[in-house]
């Protein structure tokens, strides 16, 4: 496959950075991952616009606009001769002397690769709730980051890589999943942890919660016990890549009703692709 370093597209293989980037010698670097439906990226706006945020946290200078981010994305889909992808856009803070530096980092190291979406969509997952906590965000909020080593130790909880696992707060307050956002239903009414939690507030979580609110759905932001996921009616997760997926099980505890508003949701999900798809094929 080929991938985007630097202003040059190169094979996967040959691609390089420096051992002095501070993305990797210090961790400073973060990463928007999204996927690219017939040649078209959705929700790009959104995800640019958050690196965009993040990369200002980190002091690093963006030198690449949303325009150019298109025609990578346009060569690469070209390159490796895809429609649809997954994507991983990477920006560090490229090379600098060894040392915390307090500068602006201004030439930052862009990585940008895809690779294509194979097999069915998953709709629905089982689920278990960990005991590894979520740790707090190191700034303000948290950014999807380099510094994923509490996702992994979480992961290694699972006993299948089809699970999803589910993070609590320190205090014990539902969070978020291994890499997802967490949604559950109670009584025709949708809750999410808020983002004052602690947890990456998530491209897909902002679009179905705007989702929700123009269907007409109540949708709560806020702090939950464990306890709620298991009194309701229905549970579902949110990411960029796998969209919305039902959770059947958490633990040992099943979800027997129909799952109503995450299966209307999945619905005007992909409705909702397909109509952007649309009008831009057809300018």
């Amino acid at each position: 496959m080929y991938i985007y370093v630097n202003g040059d597209f190169v094979l996967q293989e040959e691609a390089k950075i420096s051992p002095f980037d501070h993305g990797f010698l210090y961790g400073l670097g973060v990463f928007e991952t999204f996927r690219i439906y017939g040649g078209h990226p959705f929700l790009l706006d959104d995800h640019f616009q958050r690196l965009e945020q993040s990369v200002e946290q980190l002091n690093i200078i963006l030198n690449i606009t949303k325009q150019q981010l298109k025609e990578i994305l346009d060569e690469l889909l070209t390159l490796n001769k895809l429609k649809d992808a997954y994507v991983r856009f990477n920006v560090s803070a490229g090379e600098a002397p060894v040392g915390l530096q307090t500068n602006a980092y201004t030439e930052p190291t862009i990585i940008i690769f895809m690779k294509p979406m194979n097999g069915p969509i998953v709709r629905t997952k089982k689920a278990s709730v960990l005991t590894t906590r979520r740790n707090t965000p190191e700034g303000a909020e948290r950014l999807k980051s380099h510094h994923y080593l509490n996702n992994i130790i979480g992961k290694r909880e699972l006993t299948s890589a089809d699970h999803e696992g589910i993070f609590l707060t320190s205090d014990g307050y539902v969070a978020e999943g291994i890499v997802s956002n967490i949604f559950w239903v109670k009584d025709g009414q949708v809750y999410t942890p808020s983002v004052t939690t602690g947890i990456l507030n998530g491209i897909t979580r902002q679009f179905v919660i705007a989702l929700l609110e123009k269907h007409k759905i109540p949708c709560h932001e806020g702090w939950y016990w464990v306890a709620s996921l298991f009194e309701a009616d229905e549970v579902f997760i949110t990411n960029s890549i796998q969209e919305v997926v039902a959770i059947s099980m958490i633990n040992e505890h099943t979800y027997e009703q129909e799952n109503k508003v995450t299966t209307y949701l999945q619905t005007i999900y992909r409705e909702y692709m397909n109509i952007q798809l649309s009008s831009i094929q057809s300018l």
